[in-house]
């Protein structure tokens, strides 16, 4: 069933333009996932499917009676509410039971003698009993403490930040409608809890339209990734790792493309040098043609770049911490806390919320005092932080992107003596030559975030800090930034709930939690991409270490036949591999045909599942044949 549909939108704001001529078709049952750079305009979609804006140009159709919920980044709550009466408050029937119940039993327990209100509380029982309010009332009460919230008669107001964020999200859970709309939902969440609120959506019978740049959620929930990808939405089926095949192929045709068009600007260029006349409407449209080719600009993948800057060298002393206590507002965060780093360490710090991390790491950075401890580093230390306020950009609104990388970067040079200037960086940090003039106040919140992560870097620290540093920003810059770290030789402390992140980066987990920081353990995970590197990263597929097999027993050589089926493998899986190129073309250039759509990617998911099932046979007759 269509819940939504967006036929030829744009949208626009000032004189950038996010959204051009764009389609989508949303159906029950599906969870899509929204990528995109930061500032590309993804949040606007949200908001224009969710209601909150309105298109420039084109139809946007919320069909039927379909009801879409959407949670922002920073949802709004009513401070004077509690934690019940908010999650209680949405237009859903069972909501209105339960709502009207729990203010019954409030009365009834101020006025306990009162008739009326005995009666009223009577009557809404036995509706409670006959339409399962209780199962709701119970799962609403679940879903609550899953995220952390116990204390149901607390107000909201009373909340802090990362509690108002998971109340929001246990609201719209609790009534999430035909649609719900989430907006980087993992952010300000630990890794358990993101691990129950994937199985949570995948269980949903809601369809889901979702930002967000934890790969691994991607991975386990998304069965349609959909891309924000020069002002147009490209369409890809299946989760993260079909989004990561699919793109790949799709950057292949975009460099041919561009390619080709290199190659007939060349002649049409050499045409008009030999002085061929341009009077005519035929030769002033050919060198209009010729114009539009020199302003296209194909993604050749150049401008994701990593930033591959040579470190620092760090001497054999890192860091010696002995004894650091810290108490925040009455409460003891840790206390004889010690905590050593040697050179080429990669440490992830994880535990819950409120543990204390991000004061440690300010500790660390020399922003905040320990109350006792000493703390000693390295006399060859250059200290990076990236944290999460963004401190850097105060009152910088009115300077030029360019500008402020320009007089904080010191001269800066590659391993092979490159000169680095800070356009080149900041392409490399996805900000094009045309929006490095643009002012820092008009950047979106991920781009702000983007420019501090630059600003981190470029002073090539060998010690780096990194607080929760997936928070707002996009896939392409993560894996910007992971490029740089697979470079980067120095240490690295890391404080994060992104799963991904962590396995990909870091070498060893130290728990924390209850004012203890625990012992090293491995990183349980280590990443071995299965597919061509590619700027949305490396492909969240994972091994975990194992002893080693006993060698097996030599396997017989390939016969006659399997040698002949092994290379008609290989032509087929090459036809195969065009067909799915063709479907792809075909279903980003299908526009509003919905039943076209539909029979694409029905033949897509066809092709795709052949293709997996003859690379597997091959595969296995490769092996044999050595």
């Amino acid at each position: 069933m269509n819940l939504v549909t967006l036929e030829k939108v744009s949208k626009q704001y000032g004189e950038r333009l996010l959204l051009d001529t764009v389609d989508l078709l949303i159906n029950s049952g599906e969870r899509i996932a929204l990528l995109g750079r930061n500032g590309s305009g993804k949040t606007t979609l949200l908001r224009l499917i969710a209601g909150e804006e309105n298109p420039d140009a084109g139809r946007l159709t919320i069909w039927g009676k379909v009801r879409v919920r959407y949670l922002p980044q920073d949802p709004y709550l009513n401070p004077d509410l509690t934690v019940l009466e908010t999650v209680f408050s949405g237009e859903a029937p069972h909501l209105q039971r339960l709502r009207d119940y729990e203010q019954a039993v409030g009365r009834l327990a101020q006025r306990p003698g009162d008739p009326a209100l005995q009666a009223r509380l009577h009557d809404l029982t036995a509706e409670m009993d006959r339409t399962g309010g209780w199962a709701a009332e119970a799962s609403a009460k679940a879903i609550l403490t899953r995220l952390g919230i116990t204390d149901f008669q607390q107000k909201a107001g009373t909340l802090s930040g990362g509690q108002a964020r998971r109340l929001a999200l246990a609201q719209a859970l609790i009534d999430p409608g035909d649609l719900l709309i989430l907006d980087e939902p993992t952010n300000h969440i630990d890794a358990e809890t993101v691990a129950w609120l994937e199985q949570h959506l995948v269980d949903s019978a809601a369809a889901v339209l979702m930002v967000t740049h934890d790969r691994y959620f991607l991975e386990n929930v998304a069965t349609r990734i959909v891309e924000l990808d020069r002002r147009k939405l490209i369409s890809y089926a299946g989760n993260y790792s079909r989004y990561l095949e699919g793109r790949a192929a799709r950057e292949e045709q975009l460099q041919a493309a561009e390619e080709k068009r290199a190659a007939w600007l060349r002649r049409e260029l050499d045409w008009l040098r030999r002085g061929a006349q341009a009077r005519s409407t035929k030769q002033k449209a050919r060198k209009q043609r010729v114009e539009e080719l020199l302003t296209l600009k194909y993604d050749s993948g150049s401008e994701r770049v990593a930033l591959s800057l040579a470190s620092r060298r760090l001497g054999k002393r890192v860091l010696e911490a002995g004894g650091l206590a810290k108490t925040l507002g009455g409460q003891t965060l840790f206390q004889a806390l010690d905590f050593s780093l040697f050179p080429g360490d990669r440490v992830g710090l994880v535990g819950p919320n409120g543990a204390g991390k991000t004061t440690l790491l300010n500790i660390l950075a020399g922003k905040l005092a320990p109350d006792s401890g000493q703390l000693t580093w390295g006399e060859t230390v250059e200290l990076g932080y990236f944290d999460q306020l963004n401190e850097a950009l105060e009152g910088e609104d009115r300077t030029r992107v360019v500008d402020f990388i320009e007089a904080r970067a010191p001269l800066i040079t590659t391993a092979e003596g490159e000169r680095i200037t800070a356009p080149q960086m900041l392409e490399w940090f996805l900000f094009p030559r045309p929006e490095q003039r643009t002012r820092i106040g008009s950047l979106s919140g991920g781009e702000r975030r983007r420019l501090v992560l630059l600003h981190s870097l470029i002073r090539r620290p060998n010690v780096l800090l990194l607080d929760e540093p997936t928070n707002d920003l996009d896939i392409q810059t993560l894996a910007v930034l992971e490029e740089f770290l697979d470079h980067f030789k120095g240490c690295l402390i890391v404080v994060s709930h992104d799963r991904y992140f962590l396995d990909r980066n870091v070498d060893y987990i130290m728990p924390f939690d209850g004012g203890v920081l625990g012992t090293r353990y491995p990183s349980p995970y280590r990443f071995q991409p299965t597919t061509s590197p590619s700027p949305a990263g490396p492909s969240p597929q994972s091994t975990l270490p194992r002893p080693v097999a006993p060698k097996p027993p030599a396997t017989p050589p390939l016969s006659w036949k399997e040698r002949r089926e092994f290379e008609r493998l290989e032509d087929l899986i090459e036809a195969l591999e065009g067909e799915i190129g063709r479907l792809e073309e075909e279903i980003n250039g299908a526009g509003g045909d919905y039943q076209q759509l539909e029979a694409l990617t029905a033949e897509l998911e066809t092709a795709n599942h052949r293709l997996e099932k003859t690379m597997a046979r091959w595969l296995e007759l490769a092996d044999r044949a050595g």
